[in-house]
């Protein structure tokens, strides 16, 4: 035991006992009386006590000493030799040499790149060297601080020229090898500068020292960070692939300085893009860690400042590179992302997202589909009804909506009277279009079924549209209707009867046909025409008393079915059982002996073929083997005829199952597939392929089992299939039946038979006259050659030998035409004996050897060979298409290419190839022979094989044919009558119905067609014009008019009706490329430039319906850049509206102006999208440009004077006015051009009118608007960069076109999110943070403290506190220092005044300790604050007393502490109190380091914000800048250990007096300090 008396003492106990005395006073202030308690609280003897306590606080300031004077001096500059300089310098790179022994003085000499180098090459250290170049950098501005303009961060600028040049000139060393030169012979070497080890190691030893040095000036800002990070992007921009892996890593270290500004960072994420795009490109898979490390950049810049993507012209050149590079994955790669990684990757995506959005609104790209409702609508289904065609799945066309949609809104009917409307109308094309109607309407009542669509509704829908249409009262269209509403009666789609009560129930008047024709009802000739099927007697009764009355005994049907059964009777006389017929040659007879059949309305006709005719023609056919072949076939083409001008489809597909069914004969099959061909269409319509195809196999099934093989039943069945109706087992049956019948006519061998080029046996052929010679030369042909695959081409060879001499063995026309049916049956013959006809054979010699042939053929030649392909064509063998690409086309082509006047030697061929092509296509009863006798058979087969002409394959070739056609009218070499010639067919073509019904199935084949010639080059521009004619007369039946706007200034209202909108379409874009290639021309530039400004008067200046404007902006989107750009110009660049933008705002009618503008130039974004997309742009003129650019400046200029005199109504119409101007603004900036002066003074002028309007809209105290305000932000990014782009100079400054003002100048009512955004904009970048948020202060009269201008951060002026050299003290006393005021930032500075406190010494542990060296204890730190006013008497008397007997303990080294070393901070450690935290006490949060202090002192400020203020804890503070380093180590060290003590057993008092002993370590700890410095 110490002979001291110890007693343990905890926390608890001590506040336990001065709460009871506390309490115990308390209770003897309650327990006195009044009057007592009065005297204790005398007011007077309180004002007394506290003028002494003022007294005693006067005297102690008195009596405390004041700060001295600021007595520091910088190191001065000295002259030395050589030798002394280098051995200073060995000194500065020593670390063992303090620096406050080098600090008098530094010596003079090397500057720039040679001082780095002389540091670099010496390796002094870093701190060493930054506190060197300070001192060289405080002297070089001495002599500039006393003059009126000095910056004192001026010195920074240059020494950021000097370092950045450093590292320019150390990146200038690393090259790439140049490409060689071609046509150089010069053997090239490369050496680059990290190819050798020692000139790699040491550059990287050079480049590595400067960027060790950067960091620290970049720090203190001893280099100016807009100058270093100006070169920094300017490198970026500039250097080579080698250079980019080491300037993208400088700048990943300083990334952050330049997000601060978008000036900056704008142009580094354009350069970070450009390399990346040429990694990709150039170098891809080289350099991965490269493009790894600018995909990162690129990221950090999108989550910092995504506005700096912001940018039109940069997204259209990078768009896919920026989205691959910020849509990519955050991080490393191999590790799973956690939850912050998550959420950093949503919100890069979202910047993104934003970016795109923002970017394509600005370039007007991606705009939402336009809502044409009912226009666009109606064209799309027309289109879609239009496309149906013989392969079409019409269960599969969606025309009706889902259905889901309900059946009684406007989209079902608006739909249905599309439907109607198409079926019956003379604008479309095709006989099928009322039963294809019919057909979706069942379709869509099946599905629909179960949501009740009652026949009742449908028929009030139906009805409506009847008594409503203007297409269904128009009598050119009586026909169709009819036929349309007899098939929705036939599916019970339509009730008659209740159709004929709702016109009795309203009265309907002019019902009757006694009334006269002027009163007489349209439903009159409805019930009069639409047919009726198993109708009741009763509803026959009623028809007849509404149209007749009761009294008519005999009505007009009546005396028309009795006309039309002696027609009947007299063209088919076999089948009433009357002598044999005489047959039809021509159709035109037929249809005279029938007028009365054909011209009846349709209720006669379907009820005389339905009731009458069918029933007999089937006895008919029941019984027609016992017929000739040839007369069956001519009673069924009779039928066949009458039923097809009729439009009785639904009859003639019974007629034909029927005899398909119940003949024998081969031939009738064959016509019976013939009409199914045919009307292919008609059948898919009517949705009756599946029972056409299954009684096709029917029939192949019993012709099969007879042992019999019909191949043009077997072909015709695979077509109706189409893989869609036969089952499995029947299709394999049919494939494998084809398969054999195929290996029959062809076997394989190894090797086939030769076949010889002559075959005399064929010329001997026009020599036989026996009937069955053609039969028995084919057979015995086919059984020598069979195996050989040609034999087919080298018959057809030998043929067309044999036809030449034809003309030489007689004179006679008549007989060389029956020779010539003598070949064709040879012919026919030898087609059916091989696999695949004789077809491909014939086109191959057509366009193989077969083209000399031709040209050589004389008039009298080409006549038989006519007769020949006529009637190969008529029977099947040959396709009309075969004849079309072999003959004709070929002959057309040649015609039209021909240059000189050799045109005479092709007249033959082509007079002969155009008669071929007006028999094949054209003529109305084509025959085979014009001196035999044709039969009405023989014209059917024409016209089914015309069919295949307009066929989805093969039309593409037909149209192609017309612009060739074109050509020869337009072609000065070819005789007149040819020209004459080829005009009347391509006339007559382009009108026919069929032509027009295929070209409207799909435009594209038109346009294509007409464009592909003019693409490729192969016609002259004179033909251009006449194309655009040609054109016209297939889509507007119109060949009148040479301008491409005639059909849009006369009959406006048919050629922009749905049903010709898109063929206006196509004839619009087709016609405004030629007048673009025409305003290409100097020749025709002026008139097209004409034509054009017409046109789109029309189309823009209200000449049409917006919603019409609409569609044909739609479609007119692929036009030339020139026509775009005429466009542009002449709706934008009216100069009316130039001159009246300005004035509009002044007389308040900008609604009128932007609602009209608003209409061009919506519908203008949408023509101009395409060139968006594609990144090509055409050039605006200068004139142009200034003249919209003029009017757009003056616009806002006068929109800003007037916003601050208008209320809060006139604000936001000013607003919606503004931002129209400022959609319009970045509309013009999205074309391209050249910039006059002029020009680029009105940008920079609107790039400050729009950031102080956007500052208008950005406030919170005027008129705040989340719309106007990012819009006008975004359309200041376009303008300044575009300000940018088209500066001249390659060294620009990137903050010229910012708004120049600083963020003190901002409104203080801001948004913080508009606030940060607007930061980024501003020229300045944040201050160092050693000075940020410092101002200068001063105490007014008052005494109140006054907030002054900033303070400038100094730092060359602003050396390193060197200290002062350790003096040896008594080992067992220690004495206070001098109070010094010697660093480089004076203490007045922070208005530092002396307590009168002193700082207790720190004491050292014991040796054999083995916790740290030194301990701050809690009352020493404590003992900075000004504890009188900072804690009460009882927890001062506490502390100090217990910190007493402490450290007297210490002293005497006789305290035995319990625990480990830790056990010293637990006595030191106090319990904090709640009254201790007040605002005049300093926290760790609010101490801030001096800016003179060290190195280490100075980084750990940087970052820190607090306030001015004025406490005793800043003061004290600021005065212990002078403490060591280590000291202040040692307090952070400590500080991490302290823990509270809490029970008695832990702290023991020691009572009585301690004898003092010095600690043994003292002088020591002491020494060791001095040396450290």
């Amino acid at each position: 035991m110490s002979r001291h008396v110890q007693r343990m003492l905890s926390n608890d106990i001590f506040l336990t006992s001065h709460q009871s005395e506390i309490s115990g006073v308390t209770e003897a202030l309650c327990s006195q009386s009044n009057a007592e308690q009065d005297r204790i609280f005398d007011h007077v003897a309180l004002v007394q006590l506290e003028n002494i306590m003022n007294e005693i606080f006067a005297r102690r300031a008195e009596n405390t000493p004041v700060v001295p004077s600021w007595t520091f001096k910088m190191p001065s500059r000295v002259t030395l030799n050589e030798a002394k300089r280098q051995a200073w310098f060995a000194d500065l790179a020593n670390d063992d040499v303090p620096l406050h022994k080098l600090g008098k003085s530094v010596p003079h000499g090397a500057k720039g790149h040679d001082l780095l180098d002389l540091l670099q090459s010496n390796n002094v250290a870093i701190p060493r060297a930054v506190w060197f170049l300070r001192v060289l950098g405080a002297n070089e501005t001495v002599g500039l601080r006393n003059k009126p303009n000095y910056n004192p961060t001026q010195y920074s600028i240059y020494w950021a020229n000097v370092v950045t040049s450093y590292l320019k000139k150390q990146l200038a060393e690393i090259a790439l090898p140049s490409a060689p030169r071609l046509g150089l012979n010069i053997k090239q070497s490369f050496k680059g500068v990290l190819s050798d080890p020692d000139t790699r190691d040491r550059w990287v030893s050079r480049f590595t020292y400067c960027l060790q040095l950067l960091r620290p000036f970049y720090v203190d800002g001893l280099v100016d960070r807009r100058t270093f990070l100006l070169w920094l992007v300017q490198q970026m921009v500039t250097c080579n692939l080698a250079q980019a892996g080491f300037v993208a890593h400088l700048a990943d270290e300083y990334l952050d300085g330049m997000l601060a500004s978008r000036a900056l960072t704008k142009p580094f994420a354009d350069a970070c893009v450009a390399k990346l795009s040429e990694i990709r490109s150039s170098a891809q898979g080289q350099l991965v860690q490269l493009d790894a490390l600018l995909v990162t950049l690129l990221q950090r810049i999108c989550l910092t400042i995504p506005d700096a993507f912001v940018s039109p012209n940069t997204w259209a050149g990078h768009s896919s590179s920026l989205t691959s590079a910020l849509s990519g994955t955050v991080g490393d790669h191999s590790l799973p992302g956690d939850q912050r990684q998550r959420e950093i990757q949503q919100l890069l995506l979202e910047n993104l997202s934003d970016i795109q959005r923002r970017n394509d609104a600005m370039l007007f790209r991606n705009l939402p589909p336009r809502a044409l409702e009912r226009l666009g609508s109606m064209v799309v289904d027309i289109q879609k009804l239009n496309s149906i065609s013989c392969t079409t799945d019409m269960s599969k066309i969606g025309f009706f909506p889902s259905p889901s949609c309900d059946p009684s809104s406007s989209v079902f009917t608006e739909k249905l009277d599309t439907l109607l409307t198409w079926a019956v109308t003379s604008l479309q094309f095709g006989p099928h279009r009322p039963l294809a109607a019919a057909t979706l309407l069942g379709q869509y009542c099946k599905r629909t079924a179960s949501r009740e669509l009652s026949c009742a509704t449908l028929h009030d829908y139906l009805f409506d549209w009847l008594d409503t249409s203007d297409v269904a009262a128009d009598s050119a269209n009586l026909r169709s209707v009819s036929a349309l509403f007899g098939k929705l009666v036939k599916d019970s789609l339509f009730d008659y009867a209740t159709y004929i009560q709702r016109l009795v129930a309203r009265s309907e008047p002019g019902l009757s046909c006694s009334e006269p024709a002027e009163s007489a009802s349209k439903h009159r000739e409805f019930l009069r025409w639409i047919p009726l099927h198993n109708v009741t007697t009763s509803l026959l009764h009623q028809r007849k008393l509404i149209l007749y009355g009761a009294r008519a005994r005999e009505t007009p049907e009546d005396v028309c079915e009795r006309e039309m059964r002696r027609e009947i009777r007299a063209v088919l006389p076999l089948v009433f059982g009357v002598t044999l017929p005489h047959p039809f040659t021509s159709l035109s007879a037929l249809h005279g002996m029938c007028h009365t059949t054909i011209h009846a309305p349709r209720f006669e006709q379907v009820k005389m073929f339905k009731e009458w005719l069918l029933p007999n023609y089937k006895k008919f056919a029941s019984s027609s083997d016992k017929f000739d072949e040839a007369v069956v076939l001519q009673m069924y083409s009779v039928l066949v005829e009458l039923l097809r001008c009729t439009c009785c489809y639904g009859s003639l597909l019974e007629l034909s199952l029927s005899v398909l069914s119940q003949t024998s004969h081969a031939g009738v099959v064959a016509a019976v597939g013939e009409v199914f061909h045919r009307f292919a269409n008609v059948w898919t319509s009517m949705n009756a392929t599946s029972g056409i195809t299954n009684a096709l196999y029917s029939s192949h099934v019993v012709w099969r089992n007879r042992g019999m093989q019909v191949k043009s039943l077997l072909a015709l069945l695979v077509e109706m299939d189409g893989g869609r109706h036969l089952d499995e087992s029947a299709r394999a049956l049919v494939a494998a039946d084809i398969s054999s019948f195929a290996h029959a006519l062809a076997p394989e061998t190894a090797m086939g038979d030769t076949v010889p080029l002559v075959l005399p046996e064929i010329l001997l052929l026009a020599e036989d006259s026996k009937p069955d010679a053609p039969s028995i030369l084919a057979n015995s042909l086919w059984y020598k050659y069979r195996t050989s695959l040609d034999w087919g081409w080298k018959v057809w060879d030998n043929t067309v030998a044999s036809l030449r001499q034809v003309p030489l063995m007689t004179d006679d026309v008549l007989k060389r035409h029956m020779i010539a049916l003598q070949y064709a049956q040879f012919l026919l013959h030898v087609d059916q004996h091989l696999p695949s006809g004789i077809d491909e054979q014939v086109l191959r010699w057509f366009l193989g050897t077969g083209k000399g042939e031709i040209l050589a053929l004389t008039v009298d030649a080409w006549d038989v060979c006519t007769v020949v392909l006529l009637f190969l064509c008529a029977h099947g063998a040959l396709p009309s298409t075969t004849i079309l690409r072999g003959l004709v086309y070929p002959a057309w082509t040649q015609l039209a290419k021909i240059m000189s006047e050799h045109a005479q030697s092709l007249t033959t061929y082509i007079q002969s190839a155009n008669a071929l092509f007006d028999c094949l296509i054209l003529r109305a009863e084509p025959q085979i022979s014009s001196t035999l006798g044709n039969t009405l058979l023989d014209v059917h087969r024409f016209y089914t094989r015309r069919q295949d002409a307009f066929s989805e394959l093969h039309f593409s070739f037909l149209a192609a044919e017309m612009p060739t056609l074109v050509s020869i009218e337009h072609n000065v070499f070819v005789p007149q009558h040819l020209r004459d010639m080829a005009k009347d067919l391509r006339v007559r073509t382009c009108e026919s119905r069929q032509f027009r019904f295929a070209a409207y199935r799909d435009l594209d084949v038109i346009r294509r067609a007409f464009e592909q010639p003019i693409q490729s080059g192969s016609i002259d521009e004179t033909l251009f014009e006449p194309l655009v004619n040609a054109l016209k007369v297939i889509l507007s039946d119109s060949s009148e008019g040479t301008d491409v706007n005639t059909f849009l200034n006369s009959g406006i209202s048919s050629v922009l009706s749905p049903w010709r909108l898109a063929a206006t379409a196509v004839q619009l874009q087709f016609g405004l490329r030629q007048l673009g290639r025409a305003m290409a021309n100097d020749s025709t530039k002026q008139a097209a430039s004409a034509s054009l400004d017409k046109m789109t008067s029309v189309l823009f200046h209200h000449s049409i319906a917006y919603e019409e404007a609409c569609f044909i902006a739609e479609m007119v989107k692929e036009i030339d850049s020139a026509v775009a750009e005429k466009v542009y110009l002449f709706t934008i660049l009216d100069e009316p509206f130039i001159h009246r933008l300005p004035l509009q705002f002044v007389n308040n009618g900008m609604e009128s102006l932007v609602e009209i503008l608003g209409r061009s130039c919506s519908l203008l974004s949408h023509v101009m999208e395409p060139f968006r997309t594609k990144g090509s742009i055409f050039q605006l003129d200068a004139s142009c440009q200034e003249r919209l650019g003029k009017g757009i400046c003056e616009t806002l200029s006068a929109v800003e004077t007037m916003f601050t005199a208008t209320g809060a109504e006139e604000s936001k119409r000013l607003t919606q006015s503004i931002l129209f101007v400022a959609r319009l603004l970045q509309f013009k900036l999205g074309f391209g051009g050249t910039w006059t002066t002029a020009v680029r003074e009105q940008h920079e002028m609107l790039s400050s009118t729009l950031f102080r309007l956007a500052l208008m809209h950005a406030s919170g105290s005027s008129i705040l608007d989340s719309v106007a305000y990012p819009l006008l932000v975004d359309t200041l990014y376009f303008v300044i960069d575009e300000l940018h782009s088209q500066s001249k100079s390659s060294t620009s400054d990137l903050f010229k076109y910012y708004p120049n003002i600083s963020e003190q100048e901002l409104q203080t009512d801001l948004p913080s999110e508009y606030y940060r955004q607007l930061c980024t904009l501003l020229p300045h970048l944040p201050p160092n943070g050693v000075v940020m948020n410092l101002v200068h202060a001063h105490r007014d009269a008052s005494g109140h403290l006054v907030c002054g201008a900033p303070v400038q951060n100094r730092p060359w002026e602003w050396v390193e506190n060197l200290g002062e050299p350790a003096v040896e003290e008594d080992a067992h006393r220690w004495r206070e220092g001098p109070f010094k005021n010697a660093s480089s930032l004076s203490l007045e500075l922070f208005e530092v005044c002396r307590t009168g406190e002193h700082i207790p010494r720190t004491n050292p542990l014991r040796d054999d300790d083995h916790e740290d060296n030194y301990m701050r204890l809690e009352g020493d730190v404590r003992s900075f604050e000004g504890g009188l006013s900072a804690e009460s008497i009882y927890r001062r008397d506490w502390r100090e007393t217990r910190l007493e007997a402490y450290r007297d303990g210490q002293a005497d080294g006789g305290v035995s502490l319990t625990g480990k070393g830790d056990g010293l901070d637990e006595v030191g450690l106090l319990p904090v109190f709640p009254a201790q935290n007040r605002s005049g006490s300093t926290g760790a949060g609010s101490r801030r380091a001096s800016p003179a202090s060290s190195v280490k002192s100075r980084g750990s400020a940087h970052g820190t914000v607090s306030s001015v203020r004025q406490s005793p804890g800043s003061t004290n503070k600021t005065t212990a800048s002078d403490v060591t380093e280590e000291g202040s180590t040692s307090m952070r060290s400590g500080a991490r250990h302290k823990r509270k003590a809490n029970s008695d057993d832990e702290v023991e008092i020691v009572e009585g007096p301690l004898p003092t002993k010095a600690a043994a370590k003292k002088a020591k700890s002491a020494k060791a300090l001095g040396k450290r410095r």
